[in-house]
């Protein structure tokens, strides 16, 4: 899997739309300070679902937007594309069988996020599924900022286990685990819940059985009832009519 090119509008200080191509396994993007040679790798990131402003040097998600200068007004939203080369079939889920895979990221100044995949709506999540276990993400190794190899050597034995599971393929695989176990657990609660239902439904259906019993020799002992007032009046008219003759 290669990025094949970051089309990038609206986003820090990309007012413009703006297409970096990528053509070979090496490039090299150069340039003096505050060209916006950092905000490109920002954008990369972001788009990966990045969802800390600090990570991306700003105080909130709505920085990344363009804040307009005194000849420009500001951006309604930003907006950035990321374009990779999947003919190794690496991506994960059901986008793997792509050549291309376009994975799209919008923000809106009310802050409404949009993530897209080859132009379908996506949640965050679908886009991390993509990048499970190819060293791509918000805050894998695939992408290093300054700092980050300082902050890879002085980290805790646990932290470095992340970034040597992510680049094992592991992660992806716990990632699996967990999703399975979280749908494991909700299914135990949805049974218990069923169970009680179950017991309560039981408890109701003695109690109506009861009162059905109890209707239906009140209907038995009614008719019964009426039979004989029937059989009573029939005799009293017969006794009538004798006493007539």
């Amino acid at each position: 899997m290669r990025l094949n090119s970051i089309k990038l509008s609206g986003f820090k200080s990309f007012a413009e739309p703006t297409n970096f191509m990528l053509p070979g396994q090496l490039v090299g993007v150069v340039g003096p300070n505050g060209c916006g040679k950092s905000n490109i790798m920002d954008a990369v990131r972001w788009v990966l679902g990045e969802s800390r402003a600090s990570e991306l040097r700003g105080e909130s998600m709505q920085d990344v937007i363009f804040n307009g200068t005194n000849t420009r007004k500001p951006s309604s939203r930003s907006s950035v594309e990321l374009v990779f080369d999947n003919a190794d079939h690496r991506a994960g889920g059901q986008w793997g069988q792509f050549a291309e895979i376009a994975v799209k990221r919008v923000l809106t100044r009310d802050g409404t996020s949009s993530y897209y995949i080859n132009n379908q709506p996506v949640r965050r999540r679908d886009v991390q599924d993509v990048f499970l276990g190819t060293g791509l993400g918000p805050r894998a190794y695939a992408i290093i900022g300054q700092g980050t190899i300082s902050r890879i050597i002085e980290s805790k034995p646990e932290e470095l286990r992340l970034f040597l599971e992510e680049a094992a393929g592991v992660s992806k695989y716990k990632e699996r685990r967990r999703e399975t176990a979280n749908r494991l657990h909700d299914t135990r609660e949805n049974l218990t819940r069923v169970e009680d239902i179950l017991r309560e439904l039981n408890a109701n259906l003695d109690r109506l059985e009861k009162q059905a019993a109890v209707a239906t020799r009140y209907n038995t002992l009614q008719a019964d009832g009426t039979l004989k007032q029937h059989q009573l009046w029939f005799l009293k008219r017969a006794d009538s009519e004798a006493d007539q003759n």
